[in-house]
């Protein structure tokens, strides 16, 4: 079994979600540690990180040796890989 590592602010946006929606995301979560590469891999800039689909919203996580399961970042799909981008930018910077 994987081990996840989310980070503080990821773990206050699932704190903060609607019951029916972090239910949904907890059970995604669930899925993606027992198989991590059920995501879809990314591609260009965000080419290390891989995408799992809840219902309107992504999940972005890299998966990290050994047997670990980084979360980046949770938000609606209309906005988060953009968001993802920057936020990798700035760390690089």
């Amino acid at each position: 079994m994987h081990k996840l590592v989310v980070p503080k602010d990821v773990k206050e946006q699932i704190r903060t979600m609607h019951p029916y929606l972090k239910k949904k995301i907890k059970a995604s979560l669930k899925i993606l540690l027992g198989d991590p590469f059920s995501g879809k891999a990314l591609m260009d800039e965000l080419s290390e990180l891989r995408s799992f689909r809840v219902r309107s919203f992504r999940i972005i996580y890299r998966v990290k040796e050994p047997e670990q399961i980084e979360l980046v970042a949770i938000g609606p799909r209309e906005r988060i890989y953009e968001e993802t981008f920057r936020a990798i930018q700035n760390k690089n910077e």
